[in-house]
């Protein structure tokens, strides 16, 4: 079987150096405080839906600082509640998918709420401006300075997301999962380390992952953007990773106290599997396990599904 990345042996004690800057708690306590003292303003709409054992709704809500209008479904079970949740978020390029790909969940007993990103290819627009140049999509905007980049507004979007779900009446606060797969995955590390009060984390494939790995092994998109990049400007390479320090999924591992299945398949050219095992080595949650999946790429993983429903039964159901 052909080796990618690393043999495996040597990815399970992978766990190279945080590249954390001096300031990187200060810099998200600050994001968080400025979150935390401006409204969300949700404005509920309700949907008719065939399935008459749950309720839609369309639920837009207040980005972060620049009220961009973040879009996601809000889904419930029939009554009053209140039920146990679960945040999702999709993958890079994607969207908060069609209400009949989160039934599964909500069919369980379980809110689903799962939001467009900003700027991709659901309802979500982006408000945020970029003061320089960047490569098409999203790795490279405002990626000079890390008060202006992409994925400051995309991880407090997400965070502003966790919140809300915590103040919905119909949820029980205390048992809140978040999940995704590849970008989906690696929002769901972010913002399970900023909000400690969720109850479950579910990262598959994560992507956003030690950036300096990604990007000298990689061999596709997302992370060849920021090569790309590099090309045409070799002079910011040294602050092109500054500012990505302050949002690699891996500095962020040592804040995941809450139980968290991860996966990794030794095939993903796009999220290679070395930048997995390094965030999840770091991860401090004595409750933790990385499914591993040989000869898998990045992709959907029918086995894996059946572990999440079972962690999902296990942490927020029983």
């Amino acid at each position: 079987m052909p080796i990618i990345d690393l043999p495996l042996e040597q990815l399970k004690i992978y766990k190279p150096p945080l590249t954390k800057r001096g300031d990187f708690e200060s810099f998200w306590k600050e994001n968080i405080k400025l979150s935390e003292e401006q409204p969300l303003n949700p404005v509920l709409k309700k949907m008719e839906y065939p399935v008459k054992k749950i309720e839609a709704y369309q639920l837009v809500f207040d980005g972060f600082m620049d009220n961009t209008p973040v879009h996601a479904w809000f889904l419930k079970p029939v009554g009053e509640g209140p039920f146990p949740a679960l945040l999702h978020f999709h993958g890079y390029g994607s969207n908060k998918g069609m209400v009949s790909e989160h039934l599964m969940w909500v069919l369980q007993g379980l809110v689903v709420m799962s939001i467009d990103i900003r700027g991709q290819s659901g309802e979500t627009p982006d408000y945020a401006k970029y003061p320089s140049g960047s490569i098409t999509g999203h790795m490279t905007k405002g990626i000079l300075d890390k008060n202006t980049y992409y994925y400051r507004y995309v991880y407090m979007d997400c965070f502003r997301a966790s919140k809300l779900l915590t103040e919905m009446e119909c949820v029980m606060n205390d048992r809140i999962g978040v999940m995704g797969m590849s970008q989906g995955g690696g929002l769901t590390l972010v913002t399970v380390a900023l909000n400690g009060k969720m109850a479950l984390a579910l990262s598959e494939e994560p992507f956003l992952c030690h950036f300096e790995r990604a990007v000298e092994v990689t061999t596709t998109d997302p992370y060849l953007e920021i090569s790309r990049y590099l090309k045409t400007r070799p002079n910011d390479f040294e602050k092109v990773f500054e500012t990505l320090s302050y949002f690699d999924a891996m500095n962020f591992a040592p804040d995941i106290k809450c139980p968290i299945l991860m996966s990794v398949g030794l095939f993903d050219v796009t999220c290679p599997p070395s930048t997995v095992f390094a965030t999840f080595n770091h991860i401090a949650s004595k409750n933790k396990e990385l499914a591993i999946y040989h000869g898998a790429g990045h992709e959907y993983i029918n086995v894996h599904r059946e572990k999440n429903v079972e962690w999902v039964v296990k942490y927020l159901l029983e």
